[in-house]
């Protein structure tokens, strides 16, 4: 038992804030929706273990944070923009198949919860690929230019003047450092992390557009 234990507090701390999640969604929307919506955010995380894990990044569990989604902890820095944006790809890449997985049952169960599920998870990755900060876009697009991030920084003030939301401030504030870093001088080590080939680059903004 001593080798599996070692895996336990991670299956904690994932299930605990996994059952928190889905309790607090349960409130406003019923538990079989707050338990695939959840299901679906997880999906969506585990594209990112996956293609971190398929790199040799060592990575942390995922952790969920009730009305603010999930994230996994890279333990190791990427060495490049291709790495970092290949990590951040695999979040929307997983977590659309999930998605799309829960499209395909709507109409072969004529249940409605797949289509509302369905709906949820293309939006929420969906608009995980705003080019800004610390969003899977926001890393994706450090392989294609960093200077999308002025794009994404627009598109969350629009959608925060049109619809404000805590969130998206949030997004907003924290993404502010990246954003500025594009005005400064940058070192010759900072200059390589976003040097990409470009078959690299054309099959990332394929991916991503």
């Amino acid at each position: 038992f001593l080798p599996v234990l070692k895996f336990f507090p991670a299956i904690l701390k994932t299930g605990g804030t996994m059952a928190l999640t889905i309790w607090a969604y349960a409130l406003a929307w019923g538990f079989w929706y707050a338990f695939g919506f959840v299901l679906l955010i997880l999906i969506h995380e585990c594209g990112h273990l996956v293609a971190a894990k398929r790199l040799g990044l060592a990575v942390g569990a995922p952790v969920f944070i009730p009305f603010m989604g999930a994230f996994i902890a890279l333990k190791d820095a990427p060495r490049n923009a291709w790495i970092e944006a290949q990590v951040g790809i695999g979040g929307p890449l997983l977590g659309s198949l999930g998605a799309a997985l829960c499209y395909g049952l709507y109409p072969l169960t004529g249940k409605p919860i797949f289509a509302a599920l369905a709906y949820s998870g293309f939006l929420l990755n969906l608009f995980n690929l705003a080019p800004i900060g610390f969003l899977d876009g926001g890393r994706i697009v450090t392989a294609l230019s960093p200077w999308l991030w002025v794009v994404g920084t627009v598109i969350v003030l629009l959608l925060m003047i049109a619809h404000f939301n805590f969130l998206l401030l949030l997004i907003f504030l924290f993404s502010l450092p990246r954003l500025f870093s594009l005005f400064r001088k940058k070192t010759d080590e900072e200059a390589r992390y976003f040097e990409v080939e470009p078959g690299q680059r054309l099959a990332m903004g394929i991916l991503y557009f």
